[in-house]
């Protein structure tokens, strides 16, 4: 047994569980996990060898054996009463095997016991600890009442540990309801306490949270000073793994908010290594929902995506609704950034009920929907929530603007933009890029092309830096637009199928989409109509709904960005143009028929060869059709280019369909003779063959 302190010991306490449902998580067990834990504890029981579970289970913990510790404390509280300390160290082992729901029970019985022991000063460090697991989990006023009952049992002015957390506790509350000054003294104060005491973990606490609080009013190089030096003890394995796993998941989370994506990168890793030395199997859970959006900003979305999927899920076990909220955001963004709206808004509704604004997302999500005047009303709520946080004002800002703008307020997004200008005490790459991408849409705005285009470039440059293509690919859109106001539409155009480009290889559809309209008029302005003679061909992935279905989104989106890749290689190299893509295809158009002939062949000898090197390659149908069309700038129409598309509907998977005209125009003999066949839309047959590629 520990032996208990005194009431005002300022001795370091037995290491303990803290009640954040933060750390590194270990998914030891599915969902029948109790029912093993029942029959591995009755084993444990039974064993003859088993003569001291309790002493067992002690030093399984001490080895951060978690599962087995887990077990043999069960098996030990079915057959004696445990102390206050091993309820304590069962509950820190529940965490981690995990089993979360029992988490508060086991803190209360660890409250009742040092109680029932005399050991007031105990029993009041777990009746904070148990205030700060149930407001994490949402309960507020269950978590005032455990605040209440911890003030009872501890003198006014003492400097005791349990003292100390107790402050912890009081600053977050402050800081919780918007008193950032008083706040701030509180977490000061715990921190005076916790350098009077050899309590490692409640120093860490401290020093976090002030390093918050401190980039909250602005000082932020002080404050992340103060995080690295918390977090360097974390990852160095001087604290509590809980404390090790919150603290340093604290660091990241701020680099996260500066858009600080090295640091945050640098800290992710750290941890992992932490985690691998502490036989702490899997990454912190609120951490991974920070590593996710790390790797969606350098534009890994399907994998992040998959990532945060899995993470709420095991999130939601902990009731940890902070975590759960910011990993349903996430998710909601890249959902946002790859066109799929309605999983979006689900994912932005989740976060909003766990507490979190759902904006600037949703409300970019009611611009693209038409919906400016709700998303200016949505977005300036969300500046106003973000209050005296100037780093939240500065993320919200470009967003922000272009939100104003499309409602045609300059002058609010003027204010804005000069509402957050100034030079700053931490330089953060993103942040600045994004608030030169603001200042260039206000300025483009105002009349000031040149100006727009030089805080533009700057953006896209910085951007490039900090490894975001998405947002390089943004920032280019927006300078096409600042040239083509300066009357310079071959560099507008150029950067247009730059970002073009970008969007494709991300799989941002809808910013595609845009861009490709945007091109398609500038041609169209920039060139009369045009009567040509072309050969046209269709590529379509045979039954591609079924396939996406039964290969999952992410194996399905690299599956189609290799087949989008690899066609448009071959097509170029064939001497064609990709007019444009039909979403699992492409229309092209050559300037002979030999050349789009060959370039078919040399599409299915490519899926071909693919199939037979890694086992699978998508089923292909090519048409192709020579015919007279107009021609507007990079578009073609006319009754030829729907023949070619009616041509290629007729192909099978492999198969290489095209009009005996064509392949007589080609020199290139069919496979078998040419069948005549009514085409839909088209008055006369036409002769249709396939032709012999493989």
């Amino acid at each position: 047994m520990h032996e208990t302190p005194s009431r005002n010991d300022t001795r370091h306490p037995v290491r303990s569980v803290h009640p954040l449902p933060r750390g590194c998580d270990d998914p030891v067990i599915g969902p029948a996990g109790a029912r093993r834990y029942d029959r591995r504890v009755s084993e444990v029981l039974a064993a003859p060898s088993v003569d001291d579970p309790l002493a067992r289970g002690r030093a399984a913990l001490e080895r951060h054996e978690w599962a087995e510790g887990y077990e043999l404390l069960v098996a030990a509280d079915r057959i004696q009463s445990l102390s206050g300390s091993d309820l304590e160290q069962l509950a820190l082992a529940a965490f981690f095997v995990p089993q979360p729901e029992h988490l508060g029970e086991l803190k209360e019985r660890a409250f009742k016991a040092h109680l029932d022991a005399g050991d007031e000063l105990r029993a009041a460090y777990v009746a904070v600890d148990l205030a700060r697991y149930f407001v994490l989990s949402g309960r507020t006023s269950i978590a005032s009442g455990w605040v209440r009952r911890a003030e009872r049992l501890l003198p006014p002015d003492g400097e005791t540990y349990a003292h100390g957390y107790l402050t912890l506790v009081r600053s977050e509350q402050a800081a919780a309801g918007g008193d950032l000054d008083g706040a701030m003294r509180l977490a000061e104060r715990t921190l005076e306490i916790a350098d009077r005491t050899p309590d490692v973990d409640l120093r860490a606490w401290a020093l976090s949270l002030l390093g918050e609080l401190k980039i909250a009013s602005g000082a932020t190089p002080d404050g992340i000073a103060l995080l690295e030096e918390a977090s360097i003890a974390a990852v160095n394995g001087e604290l509590s793994p809980f404390t090790s796993g919150v603290t340093a998941c604290r660091m990241i989370g701020a680099c996260r908010d500066l858009t600080d994506y090295r640091r945050a990168s640098e800290w992710i890793e750290a941890t992992e290594q932490y985690c691998e030395r502490r036989s702490l199997k899997g990454f912190p859970g609120v951490c991974r929902v920070h590593r996710a959006e790390v790797a969606a900003v350098g534009g890994h979305w399907a994998e992040a995506e998959q990532d945060l999927v899995a993470t709420v899920g095991d999130l939601e076990r902990y009731r940890a609704t902070s975590p759960i909220a910011d990993g349903y955001y996430a998710l909601g963004e890249i959902r946002r950034l790859r066109g799929d709206v309605e999983g979006a808004e689900a994912a932005l509704r989740e976060a909003h009920a766990r507490g979190k604004s759902p904006h600037p997302a949703l409300a970019l999500i009611r611009l693209s929907q038409g919906r400016a005047s709700a998303a200016r009303m949505a977005i300036e709520s969300a500046a106003a929530e973000v209050g005296w946080n100037r780093w939240g004002l500065v993320r919200l800002l470009p967003a922000r603007v272009e939100i104003l703008l499309a409602t045609g307020d300059v002058a609010a997004a003027r204010a804005a933009v000069d509402e957050v200008a100034g030079p700053s005490d931490y330089p953060s790459p993103a942040l600045e890029a994004g608030q030169r991408v603001a200042t260039g849409r206000v300025l483009l705005a105002e009349g000031d092309p040149m100006g727009a285009a030089r805080e533009l470039r700057r953006a896209v440059t910085t951007w490039r830096d900090v490894g975001a293509p998405y947002e390089v690919a943004r920032s280019r859109a927006v300078l096409a637009m600042a040239l083509r106001t300066l009357d310079e539409p071959d560099d507008a155009d150029l950067e247009l199928r730059a970002a073009l480009e970008d969007f494709r290889r991300l799989g941002a559809m809808v910013d595609a989409q845009a861009a490709e309209n945007e091109l398609r008029a500038s041609e169209e302005r920039r060139s009369a109509p045009e009567q040509v003679h072309r050969t046209f061909m269709f590529t379509d992935i045979v039954e591609s709904t079924r396939m996406a279905e039964a290969l999952g989104n992410a194996a399905w989106e690299g599956l189609l960005a290799w087949h989008d890749t690899t066609l448009r290689r071959l097509i170029a190299a064939g001497g064609g143009d990709v007019v444009n893509s039909t979403g699992d295809g492409f229309f092209a158009a050559f300037g002979s028929a030999r050349k789009a002939v060959d370039s078919a062949i040399s599409i299915q000898r490519a899926l071909r060869d693919h199939r037979a090197e890694v086992g699978f390659a998508p089923a292909v149908r090519v048409g192709v059709h020579a015919a007279e069309a107009v021609r507007r700038g990079a578009d073609y129409s006319g009754i030829g280019v729907h023949v070619a598309a009616r041509v290629g509907a007729l192909a099978q998977g492999g198969e290489i369909c095209a009009t005996a005209t064509t392949l007589e125009e080609a020199g290139v003999p069919p496979a078998t003779p040419p069948v005549e066949v009514t085409l839909k839309g088209v008055s006369t047959p036409l002769a249709i063959a396939p032709v012999a590629w493989n």
